[in-house]
């Protein structure tokens, strides 16, 4: 096997044949601004080529020429065309009832997603054709650019991109792409500062819809103000801008109490992963009960307040190979493109120069009642698992804001 810079492979428990890539320099809680959050880099395996493939032999001449009339019209029958099967985390997909909204023809057409990541490379297959404006805050690319040790960036554009064998979520958006995370020896790493400025090139050049950060960075409870980059977020929140913030990977023995910020901010939407069983993902982190305040945390702004597909994620990776990935980063991503989807369907509920918190509110309230039937909280799973379709019914109930 193929080593793997800056990663170790280890074990995993009772699975001693599986082994999953880790960054032993992030394996705490983070200490800067992180793509990985914690450090869990992405699997990657063997490239995966996703064009269907004609199929025939050539046994002589002789015979060619005796069937070749047979050959033409099988050939322009598409019989002998062989389909690869489906993206091996399709689940993700249905469980999360994607595809559904997708059936119904939404596409997130008319929607604008900014994430703040470590760049895109556009040289993938499924990249091709995307709606991307790029903005470099690590160096002076003019040309959409992916500065990460693993193409973070470009794996959580490609769930929500991708155009060719696996789907993404809403291919149609319009994509801003802030570089502000780096491959600097600690992996994908940035300062606050400049996670500050992306999200403010989001809010007032991009003018997003939506801000999708699958990052994060270590609460400081020793501190009486808040980062730059937790400003940052609330400066979005408050011009009506949907904020979805990945909830942290260092679940477990380690877990810290607290999901990573700027996913404490009250209304964010903050993201735990969950398994093909729909179970939360050991690693996804537990959130706190008290809000920076010191206030109880109260329904539904909760944390975190969901959990999405986040474990064993395929993706648009370098070089047109196909990565796997899990981690909370991934699910950020499920949360931003099912949300992108209902924007298309309900316009009116998207930021507008006059809007105030009142619309975020109500979709948060949606999605709590959505996928929870007795208004309960758990500190990891949140109110339950992502439901789009179900999101999406609740909401047309009510869309006054």
């Amino acid at each position: 096997m193929e080593e793997l810079p800056g990663v170790e492979l280890l074990p995993e428990p009772g699975e001693p044949k599986i082994l999953s890539a880790v960054d032993p320099s992030t394996s705490g809680h983070e200490g800067q601004w992180r793509a990985e959050v914690t450090g869990w880099a992405p699997i990657v395996p063997d490239s995966i080529p996703y064009r269907p493939k004609r199929i025939f032999s050539f046994v002589s001449g002789a015979i060619i020429a005796l069937f070749m009339g047979i050959i033409v019209v099988l050939w322009q029958s598409d019989l002998l065309l062989l389909q690869l099967p489906p993206a091996k985390s399709e689940w993700a997909f249905e469980e999360s009832e994607i595809r559904e909204l997708q059936d119904e023809g939404l596409s997130g057409e008319g929607v604008r997603v900014c994430m703040v990541d470590t760049g895109i490379s556009l040289t993938h297959t499924s990249l091709s054709d995307v709606d991307v404006v790029f903005e470099d805050f690590v160096g002076n690319s003019i040309e959409p650019k992916d500065y990460g040790s693993i193409a973070h960036g470009t794996l959580m554009a490609g769930i929500l991109l991708s155009n060719d064998f696996q789907t993404g979520i809403a291919p149609n958006v319009t994509l801003g792409m802030a570089a502000a995370l780096s491959a600097d020896g600690d992996n994908n790493t940035g300062s606050e500062t400049r996670v500050a400025d992306a999200i403010r090139w989001c809010i007032f050049d991009f003018e997003a819809d939506i801000i999708s950060l699958s990052l994060g960075g270590e609460q400081d409870q020793s501190s009486s103000r808040e980062g730059v980059a937790v400003s940052a977020t609330r400066q979005a929140i408050d011009a009506g801008i949907y904020v979805i913030t990945a909830a942290g990977n260092d679940g477990g023995v380690n877990d810290d109490g607290f999901v990573s910020a700027p996913g404490n901010v009250n209304l964010a939407i903050t993201v735990g992963a969950s398994d093909s069983d729909g179970k939360a993902w050991k690693r996804s982190s537990q959130g706190e009960i008290m809000d920076s305040e010191g206030n109880l945390r109260e329904y539904p702004h909760q944390k975190p307040e969901l959990i999405a597909p986040g474990v064993d994620i395929l993706s648009t990776g370098m070089d047109d190979q196909w990565y796997t990935s899990s981690g909370t980063s991934d699910a950020t991503v499920f949360v931003t493109g099912a949300l992108s989807l209902i924007l298309e369907a309900y316009p009116e509920l998207k930021p507008n120069e006059n809007s105030t918190t009142a619309c975020i509110e109500l979709v948060k309230q949606a999605l709590a009642d959505s996928i929870s039937t007795d208004l309960q909280h758990d500190s990891v799973q949140g109110y339950g698992q992502l439901k789009a379709k179900a999101w999406l019914n609740q909401l047309a109930e009510d869309t006054n804001c």
